[in-house]
């Protein structure tokens, strides 16, 4: 059993920074949970927190049931892979992998036995007799993960174990850690401040700001439904068209635009609200002008995002809203046009506290 059990930790260093506020967290057994957010948004300090890394300020953490709050990292049971993978130069690649069963006083020969059939397991039998810097990134990220499988812990803990390899190999390293967890069922802690991988990855995952989690759950539900304008600003692979309005009955006023409310916010909001509409560039169409809810403006710009064009929209005020269009059906720029949200994709937040609007986030 690998869960995890975080309960009121904080995190405060230097008396006045407080980078984990009063969080709680349960991870499940056999789970891949990311922590996502900017830097400094606390996910590091707390993944260094249940390594052991960092000693808590106050609060508990449990793995497997078991208070491991004030034990070292060596009684955890964890492994952890870094950033930097923290390979030991001076080493071969064989040694490398079976270090942490040297340092639990395994015989040389059991160690060396189960260091190669990890190696073999990761396609690296023929990296053995090498040392790191003979290695390529993706190579050093797979010894990196053997080392700690080397003692089957009951939790791995990455820390943005693939941000040094290029676009490709973090594609197929991503695709390599997804099936391993699987095939391993080690319960995994993954940190990164790239949403995608987040989303492509994890079972569940959490979305950080400022020491606090500000959204969890299943990394689609954090997709089609931001909990609040941070996670609605931060998750996408474009940016969410996030336009400031007055509400106004069943109508939102936005500049001098005039758009129907999504309809599952009707009735949660009040003649002049402040509140802002969110909704993502893919679920934004071009419309005729006058369609309901159609914005008109000037393009600006367009980017190139392969099978889709990100386009660059300006109304006659300098509101800029984003859309996309399929490859081939570009606008010219300098181009009229309309673009209206999808009702049933669009979001409405208050403008006050930036959380979705209606009773306990709930429309």
């Amino acid at each position: 059993m690998g869960e995890v059990e975080i309960r009121s930790l904080v995190k405060v260093f230097g008396g006045n920074v407080r980078a984990l506020d009063s969080l709680d967290l349960r991870i499940e057994d056999g789970e891949f949970f990311a922590l996502l957010g900017p830097s400094g948004c606390g996910k590091t300090t707390l993944l260094r927190s249940i390594a052991g890394l960092e000693a808590p300020t106050s609060g508990t953490i449990a793995i497997a049931g078991r208070d491991v709050t004030r034990l070292p990292p060596g009684a955890r049971d964890v492994a952890m892979v870094f950033q930097d993978y923290a390979l030991y130069p001076h080493m071969r690649i064989l040694e490398n992998i079976a270090y942490p069963l040297k340092i639990r006083k395994v015989s040389r020969d059991e160690r060396e036995r189960a260091a190669t059939s990890i190696a073999e397991e990761l396609q690296l039998e023929e990296t053995l007799t090498r040392r790191p810097a003979q290695l390529s990134g993706g190579q050093q990220q797979r010894v990196a993960l053997a080392r700690a499988m080397a003692v089957h812990p009951s939790v791995f803990l990455f820390d943005e174990p693939l941000s040094n390899l290029d676009a490709r190999l973090r594609l197929e390293a991503r695709t390599f850690l997804k099936r391993l967890q699987r095939e391993l069922g080690v319960t995994t802690v993954y940190v990164t401040h790239d949403q995608a991988e987040a989303l492509a990855l994890a079972d569940r995952m959490a979305v950080m700001e400022q020491g606090r989690i500000r959204q969890l759950g299943r990394p689609v539900e954090l997709f089609q439904r931001p909990a609040n304008l941070f996670v609605a600003s931060f998750i996408g692979s474009t940016p969410m068209n996030l336009l400031p309005g007055v509400v106004s009955g069943d109508e939102l006023a936005i500049g001098r635009h005039r758009v129907p409310v999504p309809p599952a916010f009707q009735g949660a909001s009040r003649d002049g609200d402040d509140v802002v509409l969110g909704a993502r560039p893919e679920y934004m169409n071009v419309v005729a002008p006058g369609s309901p809810g159609a914005m008109a403006g000037t393009v600006q710009i367009l980017e190139t995002l392969g099978t889709h064009t990100l386009v660059s929209v300006e109304d006659d005020e300098g509101m800029r809203i984003q859309v996309t269009v399929p490859e081939g059906d570009e606008p010219a720029i300098g181009a009229s046009i309309s673009v209206a949200a999808s009702p049933d994709r669009a979001f409405l937040y208050r403008s006050a506290d930036g959380e979705l609007v209606g009773a306990d986030g709930e429309p």
